[in-house]
C-alpha cells in the first residue's frame, strides 16, 4: 500500500533540495557577474595621426628612438598585419566612432565618403548607427567616456555629440597633461578614454609650405604657427654637424622603393597631380629634400612618443598598470619618400599598413609579435572594446574582437580584409596578396605579392603564375567586401 504521507515528505524533501541548488546556483551567478565587473578594465586609446606601422624602434627601425611605445609592446602584443579601413585623417576617425567603412556614409552630395571633404559633410546619421557607436555600446555597459584631441569629425559623430567628455581641445603636451590627471583620478565607474595626439603630423607641412597654392592651403598655412614651429624644430640640423654629415650619417637612407612604381597606375598619378604641393615635391625634391623629410618625421615620432611617455607614467605611479587596458594605433602612414611621395591616401604599405598594440599588465602575455592576423582597427576595436567592457557591441558584422588574439589563442580568423581610399578599393589577404581596383581614371585593376615584392616596386597582375589568385581576390572582393 502507498504511504502517501512519506510520499509527501519526500516531495518536500525534493522541493527544498531544488530551492537551496537554485539559491547556490543564483548565488554562482552574481558571483561570477560581480568578478567580471571586478575584472573590467580601464581603457585608453592612444590614436595618432601619421604613423606607418615601421615608425617604432620596437618594429626594427634604427633611425628613432620610441621607449613608450616599445614598453607597451614589450609588455603586451604587437600587430604587423594591421590596417585602416582608410588611410586619410576623417574617414579612419569616422570608423573609430561607428566600427563601419566610411563608405557607408553618404556626404551632402549623396556620393560614398571616402576622402577628408566628405566626410567631414556627413549631414546626419541613422538611429541605427547611433545605438550603435563606440560611446553608445559603452554607455549601456556603465563606462565613463572622455576624449581629448584631434577630432576632424562632422558634427553628427562629434565626441560631444556622442556623449564623450571633450576634456582637451590641444593635441599635443597639454593634452597629456591632463590626461594624465585624469587617470589619477579615483573612479567610481571604469571609463573608456582616447587620447588623440597629432604627430607626427606636422611633416605634411614641409611639403605644402614650398606649394601652397590654393586657398585652402593658404589658411592652412596661417593658421600652423605651433605646428610649423615644431616642424622646424624637428628639421633643425644638430650643432656643429656638416650638412655633408648630416644627410651621410644622421639621416635615414632613401627607401629601397624611392622610385615610382612600375607601370603606376594612372590613379595615383592623379592623386598627386590633383595637389600641386605634392606634385611639386615628387617632381622637385632633390635627394637631400627626401632625407630631410625622413629625418623630421622620425623626429616628430619621438615627439608623439615623449607625449605618450606621461600617459604611461601617469598610469605606473598611479598603481593602475594592472587595471588599464591600453591600445595604441594610427589613423594611417606617410609615404615618407616611397615612390617619390609623401603624405597619404594610397593603398601602398607606407600609407595603409599601420601599427596596432595592446597592454594590460598580468592580463595579456607580453612580449608577443603577431604577424598572422590580419587586423581593421576601424572595424575590429569597437567589438574589442565592448569584449572587455562585458558587452557584445556590434556594428559591421564583418569587425571582430581581439581579445582572443590579445590573449595568443591561435583561433579561426579572417582570411583577407577591405581597404578603402578615395582613389579606390582594396582587399589584402593573408598570403600577402593585395587586389586593388583603383576607379578615379576608369577602372585600373592590379595583383601586388608582398612575399615577392614587399616594397611594391612592381605587380603581378598580368602574371599567369597568379591568375588563380587574381580570379579569387576579384571574386572576394566583390562578394565579401565591396559591391
Amino acid at each position: 500500500m502507498i504511504d502517501n504521507r512519506k510520499i509527501a515528505t519526500n516531495l518536500n524533501y525534493i522541493g527544498l533540495l531544488i530551492l537551496f541548488l537554485a539559491i547556490v546556483s543564483c548565488k554562482n551567478e552574481e558571483k561570477s557577474i560581480a568578478t567580471k565587473k571586478e575584472k573590467r578594465p580601464n581603457i585608453i586609446y592612444v590614436y595618432v595621426d601619421q604613423l606607418s606601422a615601421n615608425m617604432m624602434s620596437n618594429a626594427g627601425n634604427d633611425y628613432l628612438k620610441t621607449p613608450a611605445l616599445d614598453y607597451i609592446a614589450h609588455n603586451g602584443i604587437r600587430f604587423t598585419r594591421a590596417y585602416t579601413t582608410n588611410p586619410v585623417c576623417s574617414p579612419a576617425r569616422v570608423s573609430l566612432m561607428t566600427g563601419r567603412f566610411p563608405s557607408y556614409f553618404k556626404d551632402d552630395k549623396e556620393n560614398e565618403v571616402r576622402e577628408n571633404r566628405g566626410s567631414m559633410m556627413i549631414p546626419t546619421v541613422t538611429d541605427e548607427v547611433k545605438r550603435t557607436t563606440i560611446a553608445a555600446h559603452l554607455k549601456k555597459a556603465n563606462y565613463d567616456l572622455y576624449f581629448g584631441g584631434k577630432e576632424h569629425l562632422p558634427k553628427s559623430l562629434t565626441p560631444a555629440a556622442l556623449g564623450f567628455n571633450k576634456f582637451s581641445n590641444d593635441e599635443r603636451g597639454e593634452l597629456v597633461k591632463k590626461a594624465a590627471d585624469i587617470i589619477k583620478e579615483n573612479h567610481e565607474n571604469p571609463y573608456f578614454m582616447v587620447v588623440s595626439l597629432i604627430n607626427p603630423h606636422d611633416i605634411c607641412y614641409m611639403a605644402l609650405r614650398e606649394k601652397a597654392t590654393s586657398k585652402n592651403d593658404a589658411i592652412l598655412l596661417k593658421r600652423a604657427k605651433v605646428e610649423l614651429a615644431t616642424l622646424d624644430k624637428a628639421m633643425k640640423i644638430p650643432e656643429g654637424v656638416s650638412k655633408e654629415e648630416f644627410y651621410a650619417s644622421y639621416c635615414p637612407p632613401l627607401p629601397v622603393n624611392y622610385e615610382p612604381q612600375i607601370d603606376e597606375p594612372r590613379a595615383v598619378k592623379n592623386l598627386i597631380d590633383n595637389r600641386p604641393f605634392r606634385k611639386n615635391a615628387r617632381e622637385h625634391f632633390t635627394d637631400q629634400d627626401w632625407k630631410h623629410h625622413r629625418y623630421a618625421y622620425h623626429r616628430l615620432t619621438e615627439v608623439m612618443d615623449k607625449e605618450i611617455q606621461v600617459l604611461l607614467d601617469a598610469i605606473k605611479n598611479s598603481g593602475q598598470e594592472e587595471n588599464t587596458l591600453i591600445i595604441f594605433s594610427s589613423d594611417h602612414g606617410d609615404m615618407s619618400a616611397s615612390h617619390r611621395m609623401e603624405h597619404k591616401s594610397t593603398l601602398y604599405e607606407e600609407s595603409a599598413n599601420i601599427p596596432f598594440m595592446a597592454m594590460w599588465k598580468g592580463h595579456i602575455p607580453k612580449g608577443q609579435i603577431n604577424e598572422k592576423n590580419l587586423i581593421s582597427n576601424g572595424l575590429d576595436l569597437l567589438p574589442t572594446i565592448c569584449d572587455y567592457a562585458g558587452i557584445e557591441g556590434v556594428s559591421d558584422h564583418r569587425g571582430r574582437s581581439l581579445q582572443p588574439l590579445f590573449q595568443g589563442e591561435d583561433v579561426s580568423w579572417r582570411e583577407t580584409l577591405g581597404v578603402e581610399s578615395e582613389i579606390g578599393k582594396m582587399v589584402v589577404d593573408q598570403h600577402g596578396f593585395k587586389y586593388m581596383r583603383y576607379d578615379v581614371d576608369g577602372i585600373e585593376e592590379q595583383l601586388l605579392n608582398l612575399d615577392l615584392d614587399p616594397f611594391e616596386t612592381t605587380h603581378f597582375t598580368d602574371d599567369l603564375r597568379f591568375k588563380s589568385d587574381l580570379e579569387r581576390l576579384r571574386k572576394i572582393y566583390q562578394t565579401e567586401w565591396f559591391k
